[in-house]
């Protein structure tokens, strides 16, 4: 599949009736049981790749040629539309968010995001004008190549004051954005009012608000487009090694010594391309 081919299926996707979940994989085999499981798309995880290279999440410590490759890597050996969780862009500047759409699309991606975040702790999220225009050259690049998701940040640094993220999302809209994003707001009625904001173009939440988990049909009917699943995916992987390790380390076997088995896995490469 080409990278033409791969984004006209990724927009597809947002365009047709009802949402779909994009999981967020970060190595070979978690992708393939994304594709076993029957998804129709993925996102890499900045998050997930992070932690799994032993570096944190959000500190400018994954460079784009790293996660752009772990991208490619994700879409050669599933053959699915990739979204690249990239960040801020890779730079402050709107030249960096420019850089790493056409590098997104060079890579074969479907899809990259752009954050409003600066990596700063003691400046967590780029000023207003400056977020707009940094999605605003984003979008001017990726405009009918790759499909482009602007997310504020906003919720997840403590700012919790939904009309100003709404303000952020309109202005990403009208900057051209294809889909926007807001990390863990409040409620359903914070998610009813962002999907209002910017309709008619499609919205993506990360698996539920902060109020708790709820049906994917609730998340449906409030009009969300895309639920994506972030690093859960990577958090409940460790969560059940962590489990197991601590029974090991007690005594007990029985726990590590279930799973998958690796003649199970051995599988999924038998016929992959080489990467």
């Amino acid at each position: 599949m080409t990278q033409v081919e791969s984004y006209q299926r990724f927009k597809a996707l947002h365009e047709r009736p009802g949402v779909f979940i994009m999981p967020n994989p970060w190595d070979g085999v978690s992708a393939l049981l994304c594709k076993e499981a029957g998804f129709e798309a993925v996102g890499t995880s900045s998050a997930a790749l992070a932690w799994s290279l032993g570096r944190p999440d959000g500190a400018h410590a994954v460079s784009r040629d790293e996660h752009l490759r772990n991208a490619a890597l994700i879409g050669a050996l599933t053959g699915l539309p990739v979204n690249g969780d990239t960040e801020d862009g890779f730079g402050p500047a709107p030249s960096d968010v420019v850089a790493t759409v056409e590098a997104a699309i060079a890579a074969g991606l479907a899809g990259v995001a752009i954050e409003d975040t600066t990596a700063d702790p003691s400046r967590p999220i780029h000023a207003f004008d400056d977020a707009v225009e940094r999605v605003r050259h984003a979008a001017k690049a990726a405009k009918g190549r790759i499909v482009l998701t602007a997310r504020t940040d906003s919720f997840l640094h403590g700012m919790d004051d939904l009309d100003a993220a709404i303000k952020r999302l309109v202005a990403f809209a009208e900057a051209g954005a294809d889909v926007l994003y807001a990390p863990s707001p409040k409620d359903m009625d914070a998610i009813r009012a962002i999907v209002k904001a910017v309709a008619p173009k499609p919205v993506n939440v990360v698996v539920r608000p902060r109020s708790g988990v709820v049906p994917v049909s609730e998340l449906e009917a409030a009009g969300v487009k895309r639920i994506s699943l972030g690093s859960v995916g990577y958090t409940h992987a460790m969560g059940a090694l962590r489990a197991a390790l601590n029974a090991a380390a007690a005594g007990n076997l029985g726990p590590v010594s279930t799973g998958m088995r690796s003649s199970a896995i051995a599988t999924f490469f038998a016929d992959a391309p080489v990467t």
